[in-house]
């Protein structure tokens, strides 16, 4: 028997490896913090040497804490390439960096500009009040024309909010929040409308679903979205496969965005082959209609010429470089954007999180219990292997997946600074940076279940149906 956990450790890639490692290591520390019998600790050491040893045997590398091993990573199409370069599409994100992707390579990549100090001042200005703290963090790190979008506002130009959801699941996760909470901010301090997309088609193409379900999802997805408070006077969300049958300008604007993008164009873009179905390679049209304000004539008037700022995480940009691209010719303004890093899974920031695995990532609907236990159990640590040694040389916060949670939720800029200096300098063990997470987590789902009980199946049909917003065009 006791060879056993050897042989399955045979079977684990050095990613599993590692993770096992790292588990262990944060066992060892639970133990000993909990003053467990000796024997017990001794053995759970052992466990954790023989792991190493393993580890170091497959990977030829010693482990370090928060360093995921260097190999080789499968990607979309099958082929591999070195984990030195991150993927990214609308799909996957995968990333051999436990710090996540390079946000700085991709903005080259995608050709888009950096929110620099220099953007984040002048939208203080434009506003007269603080940026948001997804601006002062660097959360929201890449735009697209967004100097365009502060000039109309400054000359009392009128511009319009886009943003989506694409309803994979019944429950979302703490981070589909991130564009929806940003997004509210937008629309409070600038005053504009807001359209929001829910992509039901694209998850019926794309996810074994039927188009009821699909439906159903994006219904229960608006509530969750109304939970975040927007104003019903002056945001309209909708559905494409209830939408595009009665706006006869949204699906204009589809067929001019079909008509100038070839197949040769949406198979680079997006890796699309000739065994996807035809609904795939057309939706990305689909995507695109929504950046144009003739898409909604009963709020703008049927105006053309109403520019539109698109909130998004940046793994989204591919359907508006193609938007971009097609606008000029089509007579339409090019959308504005503002991109997102991506939320991270609770076992690192490797990947996004699934709505498939529910230990991933906190839920909307989750527990007290649950988020106490997922948080404790899963979230990946940047803390050493003993109370001894993270006492001595400190955390990591660049890859301790509680730390980065807290970058998102936690208001407080000098609180964070104080839990960064704490956590870095060994100060402040893994356990009580979890608790920090807990009491900050817990009551912010819970007040945003209590308002999701509010919204009634009525006020979804309210803010679904097309309609005037308060705003003149």
């Amino acid at each position: 028997m006791a060879d056993s956990p050897n042989c399955d450790l045979k079977s684990l890639s050095p990613l599993q490896l590692f993770e096992r490692v790292t588990e262990q290591g944060e066992k060892v520390r639970a133990l000993k913090a909990g003053k467990a019998p000796k024997d017990e600790i001794d053995a759970a050491v052992r466990m954790l040497l023989s792991l190493k040893l393993s580890y170091k045997t497959t990977t030829g590398q010693d482990y370090q804490a928060g360093l995921p091993p260097r190999d080789l990573v499968l990607i979309n199409n099958g082929t591999t390439k070195e984990e030195d370069e991150d993927f990214v599409d609308p799909w996957t994100v995968q990333t051999s960096n436990a710090k996540g992707v390079d946000y700085d390579k991709l903005i080259v990549r995608f050709g888009s500009s950096k929110i620099d100090t220099d953007l984040i001042n002048r939208i203080e200005r434009a506003i007269g009040q603080k940026p948001h703290r997804f601006l002062r963090r660097g959360i929201f790190f890449s735009h697209r024309d967004m100097d365009q979008i502060l000039d109309a506002y400054e000359n009392k130009k009128s511009f319009y909010l886009y943003t989506g959801r694409g309803p994979s699941s019944q429950a979302m996760h703490v981070g589909h929040l991130i564009p929806f909470i940003f997004t509210k901010w937008l629309q409070e301090v600038f005053d504009v409308p807001l359209v929001i997309q829910l992509t039901d088609d694209e998850k019926y193409l794309w996810k074994d679903l039927t188009t009821e379900k699909a439906y159903e999802y994006a219904r229960e997805n608006a509530k969750d979205i109304i939970a975040c408070g927007f104003d019903i006077n002056k945001t309209f969300i909708f559905s494409d496969l209830d939408y595009l049958g009665t706006s006869t300008g949204f699906y204009k604007n589809i067929v001019k965005v079909q008509k100038h993008v070839t197949f040769n164009q949406v198979k680079g873009i997006f890796g699309f082959t000739d065994s996807d179905c035809i609904g795939k390679i057309s939706f990305p049209a689909i995507q695109a209609a929504p950046s144009f304000s003739s898409s909604f004539p009963q709020i703008f008037n049927a105006k053309e010429n109403i520019q539109c700022l698109i909130p998004c995480a940046i793994d989204q940009d591919p359907y508006f470089r193609m938007t971009r691209d097609v606008a000029p010719r089509i007579g339409q303004p090019k959308p504005a954007l503002l991109h997102s890093v991506f939320f991270p899974a609770l076992q690192g920031a490797q990947t996004k999180m699934s709505a498939s695995d529910p230990n991933s990532s906190i839920f909307l609907t989750d527990t007290p219990k649950q988020i106490k236990t997922k948080i404790n159990k899963h979230a990946f640590s940047g803390g050493r292997d003993t109370i001894e040694e993270h006492r001595k040389y400190g955390g990591n916060c660049d890859v301790d997946v509680s730390f980065m949670y807290l970058t998102f939720f936690l208001e407080d800029d000098d609180r964070l600074e104080q839990l960064k200096q704490a956590y870095t300098s060994g100060e402040l063990l893994t356990g009580e940076l979890k608790k920090v997470l807990i009491e900050t987590l817990q009551p912010l789902i819970a007040a945003h279940q209590e308002r999701r009980k509010q919204v009634t199946d009525e006020m979804v049909r309210q803010f679904m149906t097309p309609r005037k917003l308060a705003f003149e065009f």
